[in-house]
């Protein structure tokens, strides 16, 4: 799974890491490339609690609602996958019914946001469940 970070740095050296879409989960490197390896560990670590506990992951948003975000103003942003889906089972493959119109708007979708068709299919689901009805 994808996950946008937050890097922070006084000296150009060292950075602070801030992942906006699962709060409270922080981490630092001594180095950039240190930053973004500690930053893999701390979200691992982050969902597997999360999955232990029996809590959904946070819905992300998407990049340009962080980059608003004035806390972040000063942000250097970088984007690492961390496989953290095997904390919440096996993926299962499902067959749909889709109208064909409706599937190319889908593929376009995703492939203009460097999505997975299913991908963005479980994304719109998470959202669609967590809006208040």
């Amino acid at each position: 799974m994808r996950f946008v970070l937050a890097l922070h740095s006084d000296d150009g050296v060292k950075y602070g890491v801030i992942v906006p879409d699962l709060p409270g989960c922080y981490s630092a490197g001594d180095s950039f490339d240190t930053a973004l390896d500690n930053a893999r560990e701390a979200i691992d670590a982050h969902v597997e609690l999360l999955a232990e506990e029996g809590s959904d992951l946070p819905i992300p948003e998407p990049i340009v609602v962080h980059r608003s975000n004035p806390d972040f103003a000063e942000a250097v942003w970088a984007v690492i996958d961390v496989p953290v889906e095997k904390y919440f089972g096996p993926a299962e493959k499902i067959n749909i019914t889709v109208p064909a119109r409706l599937l190319r708007h889908i593929d376009a979708f995703a492939k203009r946001h460097g999505e997975t068709r299913s991908g963005f299919l479980v994304r719109a689901a998470q959202q669609a469940m967590h809006e208040p009805r």
